[in-house]
This record gives C-alpha cells, sequence and structure tokens, in this order.
C-alpha cells in the first residue's frame, strides 16, 4: 500500500512512473531481445522519473536479466528515482543477483545514497482479505 501510494502521488505530481513486477519485467525484455525491440524497451525504462520494481528477488536472475538490470540501474543512477520492494533482506540479494562482482557493482548503486525502509508485522494484504472476508461475512 505504501508502495502504491507513492508512485500515485508521483503521478499526482507530473512525473512519469514505471510500476513493473520484476520477474514479469524482465521475462518481457527477455523476449525483447528476441524481436529487436530490447533498445526501445530500455530507453522507455531510462525516461521514467519513477520506477518501481516489485517482488525484486522472487527469482534468481540469469545471465540475461542480471546484465538488464546492471544496464537499467547504471542508466538511472544518479538521474532518476528508482525504488525497489523485496520480501528478501538486502544482504540475500547478492546470491539472488549471483555473480559477486556484477552484484557488488549493482548493489552499490543501488544501496549508495538509498533511503531504506523496513517494514515488519503482518502483511497488509492478510490485513485487506481479512477485512474483505469479515465484510462479505457480515452481508
Amino acid at each position: 500500500m505504501l508502495l502504491t501510494f507513492i508512485g500515485n502521488q508521483a503521478c499526482i505530481l507530473g512525473h512519469k512512473v514505471l510500476y513493473a513486477n520484476t520477474t514479469k519485467l524482465f521475462a518481457k525484455l527477455k523476449m525483447s531481445k528476441a524481436d529487436g525491440s530490447y533498445i526501445k524497451e530500455i530507453a522507455r525504462i531510462e525516461k521514467q522519473d519513477l520506477l518501481i520494481l516489485d517482488d525484486f528477488g522472487i527469482q534468481p536472475f540469469d545471465n540475461q536479466s542480471r546484465s538488464s538490470l546492471m544496464e537499467i540501474i547504471e542508466d538511472r543512477h544518479g538521474k532518476r528515482s528508482t525504488i525497489i520492494t523485496s520480501q528478501l533482506p538486502v544482504v540475500q540479494w547478492y546470491e539472488i543477483i549471483g555473480e559477486n562482482t556484477i552484484a557488488d557493482a549493482i548493489l552499490d548503486r543501488i544501496v549508495h545514497q538509498a533511503h531504506r525502509i523496513e517494514l515488519s508485522g503482518e502483511s497488509m494484504r492478510k490485513r485487506t482479505n481479512k477485512t474483505i472476508s469479515l465484510l462479505a461475512e457480515t452481508d
């Protein structure tokens, strides 16, 4: 919900925002390499004022996804904002990204001057689902 609020507020303020599920984004980028539209897709991502990568680390990165992530982060570093959400602590991102040298380069750019917000407690999705269930039962 916090992510939704930030993205929505950025849109209201006139910023270009791209929200993407990380796994789906990198699958799309793989397909774009196959059909020749990769450079266009990367340029589109680079132009966004705010990139929101949701569910980072659900799946480990393969070579192609790792390379695309490096390119995206390198293009945006110091120029545009990126928000990354993950269920995993940052120390586990090395393992998910793979290849320590590339992981170091990516994480150095991501973590440098980043604001980290760590949330704890019950998932808002669980709370929302319980509320919906309770409402459905009372009708």
